[in-house]
């Protein structure tokens, strides 16, 4: 349930001195704010009016995140457009449910591109543009979710005029050099880890996009979902795809990340490192399309399909030096909590399904599930302890 720091007993007294402007700038919105390691689905969590926007809308300020990143609803109702907007920070939407058009120009006078998109799409905003967005449908609403770095930029900048219509500010990315940049993704060859990527600013249905690659070194069977906006490195996106019945083995990271459900039924575990917290902290999330969470500072998490279909996730990144990985962060299943195992193994038997894990894995912290198949197809390797080979 949203709520206030007037309903949870702050010291208003010294309110407007510790609370930092970002905080002060959600809580003037009077629209619902959700606090939690998780939201079960955003497609249907609460939402209220958003007078400036003339919208409904909701923040959602993530346990993992709530220094960092924001995380936010826009509601549009059936048949509606919102007025013109320009942003100065550059903002992920994940079309969260609903049809609708996007248009986007550079400022006045520039020429207009505009692109349709549907329920599970990704499209990129970039700081300083004006875009409209608009539901295509008379009888449903639109959800679209928001990541980016507003708390971090309004600590900078403790302005919020400065962020919303400011007309000193002109775009510093040129997204139109290339006439496709709105429509299809060009590929990107790299190497060992990185070995492809899809470059766009638009990416339509993420359970339905099939260009993906064996990445078997996270998981048995697991697929790469590599994805990369042109121009861009102040955000980040990246998911995988998990066979049923398998899991990827629990990692840590800096602060800031958040996993999007676009579709699949499973579980993923979040809990302190060594000398961070304790495990009886340890958050479970059985998810589904819409979950989204966000693993705190310094956490292990670990993501597992206790479904019958394939199950995806969606990453979203702050830029690299604000999210810093860390060697050795992989946890060899061995290692993990026995309440993982027991926990992922009953998730899966509720659907009648059993698990496809390699038995050796839990035993060894050396084995290797390849096959010289696997090996030929110049998949990234790692053992079952984490370490790339």
């Amino acid at each position: 349930m949203a709520a206030s720091r007037a309903s949870s007993g702050s010291d208003w007294s010294n309110y407007w001195a510790m609370v930092p402007r970002y905080e002060r700038w959600i809580e003037s919105l009077g629209v619902p704010i959700h606090r939690a390691h998780y939201v079960q689905d955003i497609r249907t969590v609460e939402v209220g009016p958003w007078e400036e926007r003339e919208c409904n809308a909701a923040v959602i300020v993530l346990e993992g995140n709530k220094d960092f990143m924001e995380t936010r609803i826009t509601e549009i109702p059936p048949g509606s457009s919102l007025r013109p907007a320009k942003y100065s920070f550059d903002d992920i939407v994940y079309v969260a449910s609903g049809q609708g058009l996007t248009t986007i120009w550079a400022g006045d006078g520039a020429q207009k591109r505009t692109f349709e998109w549907g329920p599970r799409s990704v499209f990129f905003v970039p700081r300083n543009y004006t875009y409209q967005v608009a539901n295509a449908q008379g009888h449903q609403a639109v959800r679209l979710f928001h990541y980016n770095y507003l708390p971090m930029a309004m600590s900078i900048t403790p302005n919020p005029a400065f962020f919303f219509d400011n007309p000193a500010l002109e775009p510093d990315v040129d997204l139109f050099s290339d006439d496709v940049a709105y429509s299809q993704a060009t590929y990107v060859e790299g190497a060992g880890r990185a070995r492809g990527t899809w470059v766009a600013v638009f990416f339509p249905d993420l359970m339905a996009w099939d260009k993906t690659r064996a990445s078997e070194g996270f998981a048995p069977g697991s697929e790469s979902l590599g994805y990369c906006f042109p121009n861009v490195t102040s955000l980040r996106m990246g998911g995988h795809a998990l066979a049923s019945g398998t899991y990827k083995r629990a990692h840590y990271h800096g602060e800031g990340a958040v996993i999007v459900i676009p579709g699949g039924e499973g579980m993923s575990a979040m809990w302190p490192v060594p000398g961070a917290g304790s495990e009886d902290e340890m958050v479970i999330v059985r998810w589904h399309e819409g979950t989204v969470f966000g693993p705190p500072n310094l956490w292990y998490h670990m993501h597992a399909n206790v479904g019958a279909a394939p199950a995806r996730y969606i990453t979203l990144h702050p830029a690299r030096h604000i999210e810093p990985s860390y060697p050795g962060s992989n946890l060899p299943y061995a290692d993990e909590p026995s309440i993982i195992r027991t926990t992922f193994e009953a998730e899966l038997a509720k659907s009648g399904l059993s698990s496809k894990m390699p038995p050796q894995v839990y035993a060894d912290r050396t084995y290797l599930w390849y096959s010289p198949e696997d090996e030929a197809r110049d998949a990234p390797r790692a053992r079952a302890d984490g370490v790339w080979v």
